[in-house]
């Protein structure tokens, strides 16, 4: 197996230098992101490969990946869905446009929630905490929820309210939240923006 780990701005170059190490016996897996399958196919030249997406948390066994194949064997399939799970959760789907939603949501989804922890850190301390403290209280929550929804299997909706108290705290914080271009409004143009770019690094 041939494992394409590199930024999309430089795959071009590196499939130039590993092409003449890639044989009929060779399977190869791109995690590279936006770059499509008929140009890895194309230029290694061959047929053999599985595109996906994880994503950093990868790095602790807590990642997911999209995954699609390109005349692929059952085999191949299994392999490449084992060296993926490694990494964390696979989904695999039916046809490669799908990956271009799955690097907006969960390949860059990361940086949205390390982004929020920043923000809610930051609106912390303009109500008087000190930094150190309001970093710690930020990071915690998001830790803590996040490991909450993985220990139980009620949607994120219901986990919500029941935090939400009738007319309490939260209610208030999600009234802005979930207000006119609150959170869902700002989350879909951002991951628009971000899949249209996927979108474009596949055509170049």
């Amino acid at each position: 197996m041939l494992v394409l780990a590199v930024k999309p701005q430089i795959i071009k170059e590196v499939m130039a230098e590993v092409q003449p190490a890639v044989g009929a016996q060779t399977l190869v897996l791109s995690i590279a992101a936006g770059i499509s399958i008929k140009t890895i196919a194309e230029s290694l030249q061959t047929e053999r490969v599985v595109r996906a997406m994880p994503n950093t948390p990868a790095q602790i066994g807590k990642g997911i990946s999209g995954a699609v194949g390109f005349r692929i064997t059952e085999t191949d399939s299994k392999v490449a869905d084992a060296l993926l799970r490694a990494a964390g959760d696979v989904i695999w789907f039916e046809t490669e446009d799908k990956l271009d939603a799955v690097t907006a949501v969960s390949g860059s989804g990361p940086a949205y929630v390390f982004y929020l922890v920043e923000a809610l850190a930051m609106a912390a301390m303009r109500q008087g905490l000190d930094t150190g403290q309001a970093m710690r209280l930020a990071r915690q929550t998001v830790i803590g929820a996040a490991g909450l929804m993985e220990a139980d299997s009620q949607s994120a909706s219901v986990l919500r309210e029941n935090v939400t108290s009738p007319k309490g705290t939260t209610y208030a914080a999600l009234q802005v939240l979930m207000g006119p271009q609150g959170l869902e409004d700002l989350m879909d143009r951002a991951v628009t923006a971000a899949r249209e770019r996927s979108e474009e690094l596949g055509r170049t």
